[in-house]
C-alpha cells in the first residue's frame, strides 16, 4: 500500500520537516499551497527524492473567499487561489488535489460550489490529476454520504471523494468500511487519522476511539473496491511526540497491510 505523510504533521522549515519525514521511512508527502514555493527549496525538494502526492488545493484563501460564495469578489478569489494551486501542485508531480467544502448548506450555495467544482475538476484533469472533496464534519458536507451525493449530483468524471478516517468517527458516526464501499470508484484519495469521537484531534492511530479491527476492516474495504491511490496520515503537529506518532502511525499501517494477515 502506497503510504504518504501530511507535511502539516510536524513544524518547522520545510527542509528539515521533509528530512524528518523521510528519517521516519516515508517517500511521499502531501503538502499545502505554497510550501517550497521558492526556486531554491522546490530544486531541494526534488532533490530530495521524496514526491509529493497531494495538495490541499483550497487551503489557505484570503479572508472571506470561497467557492461557493454569492459575493462576486470572494467567489473571484477563491476560484484564482483554486487555479494557481491546481498549477503548482501539478508543476510538483502531484496526482491529487482536494477541496473542502464552504459552511453554506442551502441549495442555491451547493449549486454554485458544483458549478465552480465541475470547472476545477476540468482544469485539473487537463493538468493530469485527480480533484476530490473532502467529508468534513460542521460543513455544508458533513458525511460521506452527503457528499457522495453531491458528487452524483455535480456528476464530472474527474470529481471524487476524499475519504478521511477520523472525520467518519465524528458526528453521525459512520462506518468506515461501508463508506468506502459505497464509495467504490468515486474514491479518489485516504486520509488517516484518529479522535475521541467529537473532536477533530488528528492524533495518532489508535490512540482514540479506532479499533485494530476497524482500521483493518477499512484496509479491507479499499482492497475489496480496488482502490490502488496512496493513504495518508493527517496527524497534529500538537501532539506531545508528533514524530513519534507518525512512525507508530506508520508501523501500524504496514502491520495490518502486509500479506496474510488476517484483517
Amino acid at each position: 500500500m502506497k503510504l504518504s505523510c501530511c507535511l502539516w504533521a510536524l513544524s518547522g522549515l520545510e527542509t528539515e520537516v521533509v528530512t524528518r519525514i523521510a528519517e521516519a521511512g516515508f517517500e511521499q508527502v502531501d503538502i499545502r499551497p505554497f510550501a517550497f514555493e521558492e526556486t531554491a527549496s522546490r530544486e531541494w525538494l526534488a532533490n530530495s527524492g521524496m514526491q509529493v502526492c497531494c495538495v490541499a488545493a483550497t487551503h489557505g484563501m484570503s479572508h472571506g473567499a470561497s467557492l461557493d460564495s454569492a459575493d462576486g469578489e470572494a467567489a473571484v478569489a477563491a476560484i484564482s487561489h483554486t487555479e494557481r494551486a491546481l498549477a503548482y501542485a501539478a508543476e510538483l508531480g502531484a496526482g491529487t488535489v482536494y477541496a473542502v467544502p464552504g459552511a453554506d448548506a442551502s441549495g442555491a450555495a451547493m449549486v454554485r460550489y458544483g458549478r465552480v467544482l465541475a470547472e476545477m475538476a476540468e482544469r485539473a484533469q487537463a493538468l493530469g490529476m485527480k480533484l476530490c472533496v473532502e467529508h468534513f464534519p460542521g460543513l455544508a458536507l458533513p458525511t460521506v454520504a452527503a457528499t457522495l451525493d453531491f458528487l452524483s449530483e455535480v456528476d464530472h468524471p474527474n470529481l471524487y471523494l476524499l475519504f478521511d478516517l477520523g472525520h467518519a468517527q465524528m458526528g453521525e458516526g459512520e462506518d468506515p468500511a461501508a463508506a468506502i464501499e459505497s464509495a467504490g470508484p468515486r474514491l479518489g484519495y485516504v486520509h488517516l487519522d484518529d479522535n475521541d469521537g467529537s473532536g477533530d484531534l488528528h492524533l495518532s492511530l489508535l490512540d482514540g476511539v479506532l479499533t485494530e479491527t476497524t482500521l483493518g476492516q477499512t484496509f479491507r474495504a479499499l482492497d475489496d473496491v480496488g482502490y490502488t491511490g496512496a493513504v495518508s496520515l493527517e496527524l497534529s503537529p500538537e501532539l506531545p511526540d508528533p514524530l513519534g506518532a507518525l512512525r507508530r502511525s506508520r508501523e501500524c499501517v504496514l502491520r495490518l497491510t502486509e500479506p496474510g494477515v488476517e484483517l
